[in-house]
């Protein structure tokens, strides 16, 4: 028997004609190099360009320099580079956004599946608190939270990631409650499998390409609340993210002061990794939501 000829892994195959569909078109292969770039600088450029934040001016000469050949993107109030700074608040940003995603999406899926597979009651209940929190205005809400339970790098992860998930549930409790009406769901139930056994095994994979699809573009909307947390003052002073160096930016007047190499950098950096993964979402939702393929 010929082991080349041995026949491909569904999954392996569906997962290769994903990055096939994703990358023949052009705003799905676009935000792929983009947000490759991004990642590859946020790795590999803080190691080869070290940031100190605790690094200050020792003249006053050093403050709000220009771009020159020693500081390639100017210095910032305290004198700090502001290149070696937009690399290390890169991965700050990143981290963020990744972390209260995670929080986000397991919350939303969880809450997603019971209320779409479980009816009556406890079903509408949690729809009835997913839509109280669908309402509410989810920036306020954020700056609220975020005010009384501190300023912290791990607070500002939970705040993110806590307000963010009813979008998700939402998307998963319409795909469940398509899955569990159809034929092969009421056969496997016929057959003595448990509730659990039903979601967990034949109706989570299923909703598995929309979960992923959305998680992209949940990314992106954590890392913009991120920025605008830390933009208000109400991210964590201690670390530097892009949002921090708006902030102290902003505090520091460089904009009266004609400073805009302290604006300018944070400011791109955020909306090009907002931009990558909007265009990446969009895309993969085009290609796993049956609603919107043409193909």
């Amino acid at each position: 028997m010929n082991l080349n000829n041995k026949p491909e892994p569904p999954t392996e195959k569906r997962e290769r004609r994903l990055w096939e569909h994703l990358w023949d078109d052009s705003m799905g292969r676009a935000g792929l190099l983009l947000l490759s770039l991004i990642f590859l600088i946020s790795l590999c450029g803080p190691l080869i360009f070290k940031f100190d934040p605790k690094q200050v001016a020792k003249t006053a000469q050093e403050i709000l320099q220009p771009p020159n050949l020693q500081h390639w993107l100017g210095t910032d109030e305290l004198g700090r580079d502001v290149f070696r700074a937009t690399l290390a608040g890169s991965r700050i940003s990143l981290l963020v956004g990744l972390l209260a995603t995670i929080i986000s999406i397991i919350v939303g899926t969880l809450v997603g599946l019971a209320a779409g597979y479980y009816s009556g009651f406890s079903g509408n209940l949690l729809m009835r608190i997913t839509d109280f929190f669908l309402v509410l205005p989810l920036l306020p809400l954020i700056i609220i939270l975020a005010a009384i339970f501190g300023q912290s790098f791990f607070i500002t992860i939970l705040v993110i990631g806590l307000t963010s998930w009813p979008s998700t549930a939402r998307i998963v409790r319409s795909q469940v409650l398509s899955l569990r009406e159809r034929q092969f769901i009421e056969r496997i139930r016929a057959l003595g499998a448990t509730d659990w056994r039903l979601v967990g095994v034949h109706i989570l994979p299923n909703v598995l390409p929309l979960i992923f699809a959305n998680t992209v573009l949940v990314i992106a909307g954590s890392i913009l609340a991120e920025a605008t947390l830390a933009f208000l003052g109400l991210g964590d002073p201690v670390r530097v993210s892009w949002g921090t160096m708006l902030h102290f930016a902003f505090v520091a007047g460089a904009a009266g002061r004609g400073a805009w190499w302290y604006l300018v950098p944070p400011g791109v950096g955020i909306v090009l990794v907002v931009l990558g993964f909007i265009m990446t979402g969009h895309t993969l939702d085009t290609i796993l939501n049956p609603r919107l393929r043409d193909y």
